[in-house]
């Protein structure tokens, strides 16, 4: 594709860092049951794994439940990509973290909050992890 005097390829379009931020959709749903036009037991549905790994690998959130109210809601990341397995790798420190990142290998974090009280589960963000960065804009020739 040819804007101007610039040539883009699929993989620049997918932006610099990559990071697709859910706060909107999340606004929207807390919204929608807040106005009744949701049950509880419709967004408060999070599978027995996820509430698990929040319990004992999550990091405390700053802000309590959107739905229950209470301090039980935890930041989740999940990492998936080559050489890993295929349900992802739940990460627990920044030191893993970090490791990951330092890999050569395009890899994909998903953070996700849970509430371990009500069981209330939203995706926050995606963002790109390893070295492997989308290529840049280049001029054409």
């Amino acid at each position: 594709m040819t804007f101007g005097a610039k040539t883009f390829s699929a993989g620049a379009l997918r932006g610099a860092g990559g990071v697709v931020d859910h706060r909107l959709s999340r606004r929207h749903l807390i919204n929608e049951y807040r106005r009744g036009r949701l049950r509880q037991d419709q967004v408060c549905d999070a599978h027995p794994e996820l509430i698990r790994a929040a319990r004992n690998l999550g990091a405390p959130a700053t802000a309590a439940c959107p739905i229950c109210q209470l301090q039980e809601l935890r930041l989740i990341t999940y990492v998936f990509g080559p050489r890993l397995p295929s349900h992802g790798r739940c990460v627990s420190t920044a030191e893993e973290l970090a490791k990951l990142n330092a890999r050569p290998d395009e890899l994909t974090a998903y953070v996700v909050e849970a509430c371990v009280s009500c069981r209330w589960h939203h995706l926050l963000r995606v963002l790109p992890v390893g070295s492997s960065r989308p290529p840049r804009a280049r001029a054409s020739s």
